[in-house]
């Protein structure tokens, strides 16, 4: 069994996969966790968390043959590496620049690309072969990755994501309260709580439709490209026919996906 881990600014995202699926068409996790980011967490602790959770969830940790990690939280990835190789006895794979993505980055320079935008861009790539996409990530920041047919990594856009925006309103405001983060009833709020969620959640739906607009006009020559949502607050929307698809575990299907390029390799 393969372990893969999304190392986020808030937020630990994890999985694991069988062997046989790095080689399927459709990959499905045995089980995914998540647990807080937290930069401080000794190697034990992290080890410690990581038994636990396999065991709760009927794997034992020695069925674990390979792990895989994208991580953005350079601080932890000391205590993430220690624990994988003291409690499993593995070197894990790093998404990093150098390794085989099958993309051709054309970010300025391509080693500044988050390793999560990288395997999103990967799994999306690999389920939707010969189409122009954007992928757009809805979680600590909502990211927007575009993707050419001829698997061009274009770049894209970083914004604040719901909970940042929310926390920003918090504590910048004298007054402004802390709220639930869900699709308001009506766009037109009728007191501060009311008015904090209807501008997170149509302000993000604004600018979500906006940008991809404007992708697929200057990007794709007004071609309309697959949009796929992950992350998260995705699924908050999906209403309101922002993507084509919802995909929840992108991110972990990309780092599945590089693992078995990189072993083919």
């Amino acid at each position: 069994m393969i372990l893969l881990l999304d190392v986020g600014n808030s937020q630990v995202f994890g999985g694991v996969y069988l062997e046989s699926m790095a080689s399927m068409e459709r990959k499905e996790p045995v089980f995914t966790f998540r647990k807080s980011s937290d930069r401080s967490a000794s190697s034990d602790e992290m080890g410690l968390f990581l038994m636990a959770v396999l065991s709760q969830n009927g794997i034992n940790p020695r069925q674990i043959s390979q792990i895989g990690i994208a991580s953005v939280v350079p601080d932890a990835m000391h205590s993430i590496r220690g624990a994988i190789q003291k409690y499993f006895g593995i070197t894990p794979f790093l998404l990093v620049p150098g390794v085989k993505t099958g993309l051709k980055i054309k970010y300025r320079n391509p080693a500044e690309v988050g390793a999560d935008r990288i395997a999103n861009s990967i799994a999306a790539v690999a389920r939707f072969p010969g189409q122009n996409l954007i992928i757009v990530d809805m979680g600590t920041a909502t990211t927007f990755c575009a993707v050419t047919s001829q698997k061009d990594y274009l770049g894209g856009a970083i914004l604040a994501g719901l909970r940042i925006s929310m926390e920003a309103l918090e504590s910048k405001t004298a007054k402004l309260p802390v709220v639930e983060i869900l699709k308001p009833t009506e766009v037109c709020g009728r007191s501060p709580v009311e008015s904090i969620q209807a501008g997170l959640y149509y302000g993000h739906l604004g600018a979500v439709k906006e940008i991809c607009t404007r992708y697929q006009r200057d990007l794709f020559l007004g071609q309309k490209p697959t949009i796929i949502g992950t992350g998260g607050f995705a699924r908050l929307f999906s209403g309101e026919n922002l993507f084509d698809t919802d995909i929840p575990n992108l991110v972990l299907e990309g780092l599945l996906e590089a693992i078995a390029q990189n072993r083919e390799s």
